[in-house]
């Protein structure tokens, strides 16, 4: 649903947020994540095995593309050490390009 002030904006007011289900870029990394093993240790709003969805937006909401690049690459290789020492597990029948989609879904629950 969506709210119209008398000038005509849909772009939300102070103290509203945007619904980010509709964001093409939130529904195609949230498809991509249902597929995967990721919900096994990752949740979106409370710490699992791994850090939550939000922890991880936050700490990279000021990433640069190098840097996103490198986590896209992480989701895929797996790793340990950024997080803790529980490793996560590799990822290698993902694409690069989905690696980057569920990155893109992560970042946008901050």
């Amino acid at each position: 649903m969506s709210l119209i002030a008398c000038g005509g904006s849909t772009e939300p007011t102070k103290g509203q947020t945007a619904d980010i289900t509709q964001d093409p870029a939130y529904q195609k990394g949230f498809a991509l994540v249902k597929q995967s093993d990721c919900l096994t240790c990752h949740q979106v709003d409370a710490k699992g095995i791994g850090p939550s969805y939000k922890e991880i937006a936050q700490q990279y909401s000021n990433a640069g593309p190098d840097q996103l690049s490198s986590v896209a690459q992480k989701i895929i290789t797996g790793g340990a050490g950024v997080w803790g020492q529980i490793p996560m597990t590799a990822h290698p029948s993902l694409s690069p390009d989905d690696a980057k989609a569920m990155l893109d879904y992560i970042l946008l629950l901050k």
